[in-house]
């Protein structure tokens, strides 16, 4: 008898974690990119108004989900790149004076306590960002509000 492909897709969040320590965030279609991406390989994760479906060589819907969220669960599993600098980038606020956008710190947080090393967030221009995310081996669309919430993460090698 053939399974109903919907019955995963009703199921809640909660019912959809059948192993033990994946977060609630980590779909199974991303898990399988994030299993897939080889060493230097990027991944953008982007907030609600990153316009992601055009973009996108592989896109991951992660509709109804905030950004850090989804930035925390995808660092349980991807080692940050060590050969290279700019292993997380963000998008330069068009105005240059404009303060810093607050989401920033939550992303040096949780890239402080997932490689338990400091890591500089690597700025640079939209349209920069958006060609570099074209690139991207996938782009994970959240539903993030923050401004200015999009990262570009380096996947390094995990070492024996």
């Amino acid at each position: 008898m053939p399974t109903n492909p919907t019955k995963f897709h009703n199921q809640t969040p909660e019912a959809q974690a059948m192993l033990k320590g994946v977060p609630t965030t980590i779909s199974p279609e991303l898990m399988q990119v994030l299993m897939s991406m080889g060493h230097g390989d990027e991944i953008v994760i982007a907030d609600g108004n990153f316009p992601a479906d055009s973009h996108a060589e592989r896109l991951v819907r992660c509709d109804g989900l905030a950004g850090l969220p989804v930035i925390e669960g995808i660092l349980k599993f991807l080692p940050v790149d060590t050969f290279v600098d700019d292993v997380a980038i963000v998008m330069q606020p068009v105005d240059k004076s404009a303060t810093e956008p607050p989401i920033w710190t939550g992303f040096r947080r949780a890239l402080e306590r997932a490689e338990d090393r400091e890591i500089q967030l690597t700025l640079i221009d939209r349209h920069a960002f958006y060609d570099r995310a074209r690139e991207a081996y996938a782009i994970v669309a959240t539903s993030e509000t923050a401004l200015y919430a999009n990262l570009i993460l380096k996947k390094g090698v995990v070492a024996p």
